[in-house]
């Protein structure tokens, strides 16, 4: 069980990681004259070392041997990596695109997919309120596809991606700088081919940029690296219900930047299919509160059930040790008045 003050710093953690992945779009929008790959290339590049960094300052080696002795973690390691890489690709070419709103609906329909998740994936049943706000997702979609022309690919992608890193971090079991550290040596080595190339080819921006260009690059590891530590401290320490609930807050944040830093365009239908979306989350919401709070009545009336049997049992005890007392004090007597032969 995760004590209170865990699951504080937990919360402490969520925000901050949350928060900061809500303002993300701004610092990628200063390189959007760099391609989205090469900008991923080196965010990939520039995290190992930060990782590297972070390990020797808190002495945090000895996780890494018994990691690598065994392949199934090491499996979910890449598989991890993998899901990330791709969920920030879409991420860095959403802003140099223009489409920070639909973005923003992607990390909003993600809890939707983790239900979708639990169901395909886990068997799990769903309860009445679940079934309602994916229904209402799943026409949230619809709605958004008839705005966009098309399926949101992008919406969809992202939270895809982000729902299957969420699900097998949970079962790597690594802390924050830990799986963090382990992630990025899986994506270093191809990232360095890439750019390596880009280089060689004369398409690289990193030397031919500037020198602001070219820190704005390098800082990308630790703009990377905070708030990945920050969401794998929180997801050790917090239910998944609470860190689902957490995740609004990204998404949000990216919402109102898209809405007005970079005014991008939102017309009835395209509100439409937001508000749809909100409603299911507020449906999603209302029912994860709502199991909780019965399962601590449960809890809580199960726990004085124990105790009153408890205190019953030890009155009988009690009453059975007095009776059996009792009794040996009459025999007793009752052998020292009879005669003796």
């Amino acid at each position: 069980m995760v004590n209170r003050s865990d699951q504080r710093t937990g919360l402490l953690y969520g925000f901050a990681a949350y928060g900061l992945w809500g303002i993300l779009p701004l610092y990628w929008h200063l390189l959007e004259s760099t391609s989205p790959g090469e900008v991923l290339a080196h965010r990939m590049v520039w995290s190992l070392p930060t990782a590297l960094v972070l390990l020797a300052v808190l002495r945090r080696w000895a996780w890494i041997r018994p990691l690598l002795r065994q392949p199934k973690r090491l499996a979910l390691v890449v598989a991890a990596a993998a899901a990330i890489s791709v969920n920030w690709g879409l991420f860095i070419w959403s802003v140099s695109a223009g489409m920070v709103l639909e973005s923003s609906l992607g990390y909003f329909i993600n809890p939707l997919v983790s239900i979708a998740f639990g169901v395909l994936l886990l068997r799990e049943r769903l309860r009445p309120g679940q079934w309602v706000a994916v229904g209402i997702g799943a026409a949230a979609v619809a709605v958004l596809s008839i705005a966009y022309g098309q399926v949101p690919w992008l919406s969809i992608g992202l939270a895809l991606c982000f729902a299957t890193y969420g699900l097998v971090k949970k079962r790597i079991l690594l802390d924050g700088v830990d799986s963090f550290s382990a992630e990025t040596a899986v994506q270093f080595v191809p990232a360095l081919g890439f750019l390596v190339y880009l280089s060689a080819t004369g398409q690289g921006s990193f030397v031919s940029g500037g020198t602001g260009h070219a820190l704005l690059l390098a800082v990308s590891g630790v703009v990377t690296a905070v708030p990945l530590i920050f969401f794998g401290s929180a997801a050790v320490r917090l239910p998944l219900t609470t860190v689902g609930l957490l995740q609004y807050l990204a998404p949000g944040l990216m919402f109102v930047l898209g809405l007005l830093a970079f005014h991008e365009e939102m017309p009835p239908e395209r509100w439409a299919g937001f508000v749809l979306v909100w409603v299911a989350l507020c449906v999603l919401t209302w029912d994860a509160l709502r199991t909780r709070r019965r399962g601590r009545e449960q809890l809580r009336k199960a726990a004085a059930k124990a105790a009153e049997a408890a205190e019953a049992e030890a009155g009988a005890d009690s009453g059975a040790g007095a009776d059996s007392e009792a009794g040996a004090g009459t025999g007793a007597s009752a052998a020292a008045s009879s005669p003796k032969p």
